[in-house]
């Protein structure tokens, strides 16, 4: 019998150089400290790739993903969205700061995404204003939000999502200060804000367990999502692995899907339940930008997990992407290879193994004969 299907994904930005291309375009004014237009950001891809299409459709920068998960027929669909949808000129004095005109927010819709987690580095880079305007623009679009709100409850509550017909699905979204999230963002009770993740490790278990307490009903999944650690690097730092223990340990968390780095990395599987450490951007505008090119930046993946009885993990399915053009396209080849090759070094599962299916996506699953400690 099959069991709960979730699209897993990290980071999806889609303003700035992204937010040029499609029919609404906001202003392209930037503070940046050498780039001053989100037009050079379209430039940059442009003189690696080719012609961009402007006004594209809302399906072009979802590429072949949406192919792909029209196949999986995932119950829901959850991303971290890190961008405001916003209007507002007032830019908050941090160098980076990206948003997408609200006209655009159809291209959530295509992709049929059910919730977008807010808790990061961006979500308040157009100030209180835009944040107010970003909530307004995705509760009228119908989309569930977590990690953000109009005062500390609302940032704070965990979203409720029915998994048609296959129970409940509670998200609880988080933003730690190690991710560039400022100190100042954090939602109070009379200011907009984000749910900033406590330092301390039992005071974050704490919040979980306070969180969950008035919605939680027995067979409900709960999806821990968390924007963490910096940009670029293979380490997970040690209270991020004492963080995931111990909310697993302790019954608080059936998935854990951590984002912010821009690429992929450790991926783990703790008494059955799955530990996304970090899942890679899936849609940015870094498209030729210099730098940590070992990373391979442009590569990306997007993730379809199964799971069963009490929230165990069955399969994990990792559908490889480079991004071009500002398009998602499966990566081949030696791109595929090499993420392949990524994925095995960090992949810390007993009982599993990573293999490649026909549809040339990578897979968790249990070793054959039973091996697995899971049902």
């Amino acid at each position: 019998m099959r069991g709960l299907r979730l699209f897993l994904a990290g980071d999806v930005m889609t303003g700035r150089g992204i937010d040029q291309i499609l029919p609404h375009r906001s202003d392209p004014v930037l503070h940046e400290g050498y780039v001053q237009s989100a037009e050079d950001y379209v430039t940059l891809a442009e003189r690696l790739c080719g012609p961009i299409p402007r006004d594209v459709a809302p399906d072009y920068i979802w590429g072949h993903l949406l192919e792909d998960l029209a196949a999986l027929e995932p119950d829901l669909r959850i991303i971290n969205l890190e961008t405001a949808v916003t209007t507002s000129g007032r830019a908050e004095p941090k160098g980076i700061n990206y948003r997408m005109h609200p006209g655009n927010v159809g291209i959530l819709g295509t992709a049929k995404i059910d919730a977008c987690t807010l808790a990061n580095n961006h979500v308040l880079d157009w100030g209180i204003g835009g944040l107010r305007e970003t909530l307004d623009v995705l509760d009228g679009a119908g989309i569930g939000l977590a990690g953000a709100g109009r005062n500390a409850t609302q940032a704070e509550a965990p979203l409720v999502l029915d998994a048609a017909g296959r129970g409940r699905v509670i998200v609880l979204a988080y933003g730690a200060k190690s991710s560039g999230v400022p100190a100042n963002w954090a939602a109070a009770a009379d200011r907009p804000g984000v749910n900033l993740l406590p330092r301390a490790v039992p005071d974050a278990v704490a919040a979980v367990r306070a969180a969950l307490e008035p919605v939680r009903r027995p067979g409900d999944f709960v999806l821990y999502t968390v924007h963490w650690g910096p940009n670029w690097g293979y380490e997970v730092a040690t209270e991020q692995q004492e963080l995931a223990k111990a909310l697993i340990t302790e019954g608080l968390a059936d998935a854990i899907v951590g984002h912010s780095s821009h690429h992929p990395k450790r991926i783990e599987v703790i008494d059955g339940k799955l530990v996304l450490y970090g899942c890679g951007d899936l849609i940015n505008d870094y498209e030729g930008i210099g730098g940590y090119e070992e990373y391979r930046g442009e590569l990306g993946l997007g993730y379809v997990a199964e799971f069963g009885a009490e929230g165990r993990l069955r399969t994990l399915d990792m559908r490889p992407y480079r991004r071009r053009a500002f398009r998602l396209e499966r990566a081949e080849g030696r791109d595929r290879d090499w993420l392949e090759a990524l994925v095995r070094r960090e992949t810390v599962a007993p009982g599993m193994m990573v293999s490649l299916t026909g549809e040339g996506a990578l897979r968790l699953a249990p070793l054959p004969g039973g091996a697995a400690p899971m049902r």
